[in-house]
């Protein structure tokens, strides 16, 4: 069949190839004339829509038809827009408790156990900046073991990492703002893909490396250093500083050794960038229904980009486990509708242009596929940008919808892999954590070979099913865990996504 239709209630239908008018699709049986010319990924009518009636797909609204449209026409932003609609939370409705793999019987990877109790799937030293102003010294440290001789008498280490931003001053010391970057910088000093931390700071700052020490309870020890480049004495001696201590620091990282760990240990960010009108068919369910497989393993799945599940949040606080953690949820959607409201944008202003030229045409839609990522399971809690995650099982994190921003508070929260999605071709990657790329269709996959690690693109051709796709991006994600390299990091991608959320004026 040229179409695909992928709920009985839908109106329309995606085209698995660009087709011309006149074209007959065999629609259930009966042949159907295209009224217009219908690129691929796009929607198509079948069945007749009225002016200002909804579109609906996935079985869901996700517009409005501008003006009449006979089954046949291609349905684009010319003749839909998002209107306002309404949907029903329903806090619970559809809530199953998860049903758990036996331990006995779950799957294992091999990964760095921390003293922390925590598990790690990369074993990387990492040099942070409270500040853009210690991040040229922050760089030159670690720039100096790319040198492959200075490692190599280390070959446990994965590599030194330099983590800098573009903030850390001329904000208050106080607010929301603050504790966000606090949080980021806390989640990263903490995560278990780090065998050691130096910290540096200008001295001078707002985030001041007292004061973090103090909100968060961290302390200095052999596996994390802390410095100012004012009380160094200066760039060149802070740097110098700098690399004794990481030299120091390699013994001990090149000691630590994988180890068989449960799956449960892992903690998957899931992401999708570069939508296409494929990706919640292919991709996202793809990687759902692997998400699903993890949390029954008794692992964590933390789902983000708040913007992007926009109009389709009823479908997670319909599966919250308790009122209170739906609640959550609609007040992070309340908090951005004012957010982007203060600052003259609004939050339906998704897709972006290369999404709609991927077919997707308004945020609803957008969002009904990128949910399939998070798989079916009950949503546990819901967590700021960067806050530790307590709960096992599906979570959700706020987060901008920006992919290196979104990611960068997913692993302050503690994951340790990330599966992202891409329907026109993302390139992305984020030191410590491996990212997994998964193309929403074979096309994509060919052209950028490279950069991706699995084609779901034969859900389309069913050379596969949802499923069985599922349990390939699951195993795949055990080999990833256990030191295989992903393709980002066979590229090398991930020095310059450390991307912390700004909240709030730069003064």
């Amino acid at each position: 069949m040229d179409l695909i239709h992928i709920h009985t209630d839908d109106n329309v239908a995606v085209s698995k190839a660009p087709l011309p008018a006149g074209t007959l699709v065999n629609w259930h049986g009966s042949m159907m004339p295209l009224v217009t010319d219908v690129p691929a990924m796009h929607k198509v009518c079948v069945r007749p829509i009225a002016a200002g009636q909804p579109v609906i797909k996935y079985g869901q609204v996700i517009g409005f038809a501008r003006e009449d449209i006979a089954p046949g026409t291609h349905v684009h932003e010319f003749n839909m827009q998002a209107g306002d609609h309404q949907v029903e939370h329903d806090f619970c409705r559809d809530y199953v408790p998860t049903e758990y793999v036996a331990p006995e019987l779950r799957a294992t990877f091999m990964g760095y156990r921390r003293p922390t109790g925590k598990a790690g799937t990369r074993n990387y030293l990492a040099v942070v900046s409270t500040v853009n102003c210690s991040v040229t010294v922050s760089r030159a440290i670690a720039a100096h073991f790319r040198d492959s001789s200075k490692l190599r008498d280390f070959p446990n280490v994965d590599g030194i990492v330099a983590l800098g931003h573009d903030s850390g001053c001329g904000m208050s010391t106080s607010g929301e703002g603050y504790q966000t970057l606090l949080r980021t910088l806390h989640g990263y000093i903490a995560h278990p893909n780090f065998a050691g931390v130096l910290l540096v700071g200008l001295g001078c700052e707002a985030m001041q490396i007292g004061s973090l020490m103090r909100e968060t309870g961290l302390q200095e020890g052999d596996n994390f250093q802390v410095m100012t480049i004012q009380q160094q004495g200066g760039t060149r001696a802070a740097i110098e500083s700098g690399i004794e201590r990481l030299t120091e620091m390699l013994p001990a990282a090149n000691a630590c050794e994988r180890e068989v760990i449960p799956a449960s240990e892992l903690t998957l960010a899931v992401q999708c960038g570069g939508s296409d009108a494929y990706s919640g068919i292919t991709a996202n369910a793809g990687l759902g229904a692997a998400a699903d497989i993890l949390v029954r393993q008794g692992g964590t799945v933390i789902y983000s980009e708040t913007p992007e599940i926009y109009g389709a949040e009823h479908l997670l606080t319909r599966r919250a486990c308790s009122p209170h953690v739906a609640q959550k949820l609609v007040e992070r959607i309340k908090w951005w509708e004012h957010y982007t409201a203060i600052n003259g944008v609004e939050l339906n202003n998704n897709p972006s242009p290369g999404n709609k030229v991927g077919g997707l045409t308004t945020i609803a839609e957008k969002s009904l596929g990128a949910q399939a990522k998070g798989g079916t399971t009950a949503l546990q809690d819901v967590y700021l940008y960067g806050e530790q995650v307590r709960e096992k099982g599906l979570v959700f994190m706020d987060s901008p919808g920006f992919d290196p921003v979104s990611v960068t508070g997913q692993v302050a929260s503690g994951a340790n892999i990330v599966c992202f999605t891409t329907g026109r071709g993302s390139a992305f990657g984020g030191k410590p954590v491996p990212s997994i790329k998964l193309a929403s269709n074979s096309n994509l996959f060919e052209r950028m070979r490279e950069d991706m690690d699995i084609d779901c693109g034969g859900i389309l051709d069913k050379r596969f099913t949802v499923a069985e796709c599922g349990e390939m991006i699951f195993q795949h994600i055990l080999a990833i865990a256990s030191g295989e390299q992903s393709a980002s990091e066979r590229l090398d991608y991930g020095d310059n996504e450390f991307a912390p959320w700004h909240i709030g004026a730069v003064v």
